[in-house]
C-alpha cells in the first residue's frame, strides 16, 4: 500500500479519509477513486441528456454534481508525485472549465469531451491500480 501512495499521481488516502468519516463503506482508497471516475461518468451523462431533452434544471444539477467530483480528485492529488500530478491538475481544471461552458451554452459535445478524458483516466487507473495491486 505504501508503493501505491508513493507511486500514484493521486492521494487517494485523502479522498478516503473524507469519505470515511461520511461513514460510506469502500474497499479501498483506489476503489474510491474509481468510483469518482465513474461518478463523473454517470452524472455527465445525465447531463447531455438534460441538455439534448431541453430541461435546465437537470443540466444544472448533473453538471454540478459532476463539477463537485472534480473538485474532489483535485483535492486528492498526491503533489509528491512529480510532474504527473500537476499534469492532472491542469487536466481537472480544464474539465471543469470545460463543464461551465456546457452548462452555458447547452454544449453535448463539450459534455462528450468530458466523457472522453474520463474513460481514459478511468481505464489508466484500472490498469495502474491493478497492477501496483497485483
Amino acid at each position: 500500500m505504501e508503493q501505491i501512495n508513493k507511486g500514484n499521481k493521486m492521494s487517494p488516502n485523502l479522498a478516503y479519509a473524507t469519505y470515511s468519516q461520511n461513514n460510506i463503506s469502500i474497499e479501498s482508497p483506489e476503489k474510491l477513486i474509481e468510483m469518482l471516475y465513474e461518478g463523473v461518468l454517470k452524472f455527465a451523462s445525465l447531463a447531455k441528456r438534460a441538455i439534448e431533452t431541453k430541461n435546465i434544471e437537470k443540466k444544472s444539477y448533473w453538471i454540478n454534481r459532476t463539477v463537485a467530483i472534480f473538485s474532489e480528485l483535485l483535492s486528492s492529488i498526491n503533489y509528491d508525485a512529480g510532474d504527473i500530478s500537476h499534469y492532472l491538475t491542469g487536466l481537472y481544471l480544464h474539465q471543469i472549465k470545460t463543464l461551465s461552458a456546457a452548462n452555458i451554452e447547452n454544449d453535448t459535445k463539450k459534455i462528450d469531451e468530458v466523457l472522453h478524458v474520463t474513460k481514459e483516466l478511468l481505464t489508466a487507473w484500472r490498469e495502474e491500480t491493478k497492477i501496483e495491486l497485483d
